[in-house]
């Protein structure tokens, strides 16, 4: 509806030129699906591609709210200004290149088989052609894969680079059913990774059944959490709780809990057991580890270690249904395709732990947790939770 009504006041504001250049670029909705196609090709092929993002908005200073921003605060630069870098851009792509409106404010290229550099010679070339006394845009360059930051870029973004009042470069808005707006300080060519790009947001739904469902939990399960503590402390030195740095949502890092069913070295003796390990790809398990206390074989089988994550559900690190979340050196040795798993809030359960988890490779475990993102529902995910109590209750 807010597109439509900009195409609609720049016909009548400039019924020749702009809204020409209007019309070659591709709608949000057209935007989204290109955008995807292109991570399946890359996933496939290996290429990579850049994303430049040109915007005449900018950022709100740091602690002042929309209704508190002065007029000279507010986003500068004319929809015919930004009308006229459309028709630039339009000009001066290549073939295999793909333009679009992101929100009425912000134009997206996509240039497939791309480097970083090549990419800052296209946004130098479009500002110079810009008409003296337009504003030139805020522009900002993603790359995917993340690889690819290193690859034609001589330097990572500083942090003042990558903060825009006070919001950084991870938390730009999901693809999926929101829109592309990568606000930038003005004229700033950060440069950054766009796996944020392709996260989907919990429904209201979900996260209403998160904070329910960890709220509930958490306080029933209090007796039951103490006599948990009371049996590690008593059978072996260390802390109750283990805490290990997880990826969660677009590979953010966050910390998880869990009551500690190993002996405090065990990190440390992990590399040692590798060639133990029996399950393929870089996530590491063993049946019968050695690491493990008495006690960590009771609540391990039972999954009541995993419990604590309730409190990473209820802060919104985790979800109640979502693909488990890998340690972050695991992650790091993910294939690219493998970080799909990455564009979901991460979860207690999902459809790999109520299935023969022994017989799943992990390209297949990957499969399953791309599935339940293209199709989590309600149902879905009330299934996913009874179907793991049945096999907590009755395991194999």
């Amino acid at each position: 509806m807010l597109f439509t009504k900009f195409i609609t006041g720049i016909r009548r504001f400039d019924r020749s030129p702009a809204a020409a250049a209007l019309h070659g670029l591709h709608s949000p909705d057209r935007l989204r699906t290109i955008i995807h196609r292109e991570r399946d090709r890359t996933d496939r092929t290996g290429e990579g591609f850049v994303l430049l993002t040109l915007s005449n908005k900018t950022s709100e200073p740091r602690g002042l709210s929309p209704r508190q921003t002065s007029p000279q605060d507010k986003p500068g630069g004319s929809p015919v200004e930004l009308a006229a870098v459309a028709r630039i851009i339009k000009n001066r792509m290549r073939s295999t290149d793909e333009a679009g409106w992101s929100d009425c404010r912000t134009i997206v290229v996509v240039m497939p088989s791309t480097k970083v550099e090549g990419a800052r010679v296209f946004i130098n070339d479009v500002l110079q052609c810009l008409p003296d006394g337009y504003t030139k845009p805020a522009c900002s360059i993603r790359c995917y894969p993340e690889s690819r930051l290193d690859d034609g870029a001589s330097e990572r973004p500083s942090r003042s680079a990558r903060v825009a009042g006070g919001r950084a470069e991870g938390d730009a808005p999901a693809v999926p059913g929101h829109r592309l707006a990568l606000p930038q300080p003005p004229n700033e060519q950060s440069v950054g990774a766009m796996n944020m790009l392709f996260t989907r947001r919990l429904p209201i739904w979900k996260r209403f059944l998160d904070v329910l469902g960890a709220g509930v939990g958490l306080v029933l399960l209090m007796p039951l959490f103490a006599l948990v503590a009371i049996a590690i402390k008593s059978t072996s030195s260390g802390p109750i709780f283990f805490r290990q740095y997880r990826s969660g949502l677009g590979g953010r890092r966050f910390a998880m809990y869990k009551f500690r069913s190993m002996v405090v070295d065990a990190e440390d003796r992990k590399q040692a057991l590798m060639p133990l390990n029996e399950q393929d790809g870089p996530a590491f398990k063993i049946k019968l580890d050695p690491r493990i206390t008495t006690v960590g074989k009771f609540i391990r089988r039972t999954n009541i270690d995993e419990l604590p994550q309730l409190w990473n559900v209820l802060c919104g690190d985790m979800s109640l249904v979502g693909p488990r979340p890998l340690p972050c050196d695991e992650t790091a040795a993910c294939q690219v395709w493998h970080h799909r798993r990455l564009d979901a809030t991460p979860g207690l359960t999902c459809t790999w732990q109520i299935s023969d988890r022994s017989k799943v490779s992990f390209a297949d475990w990957v499969r399953m947790d791309i599935h339940y993102i293209r199709s989590r529902s309600i149902w879905g995910d009330l299934k996913l939770l009874v179907g793991t109590a049945v096999a907590v209750v009755f395991p194999n």
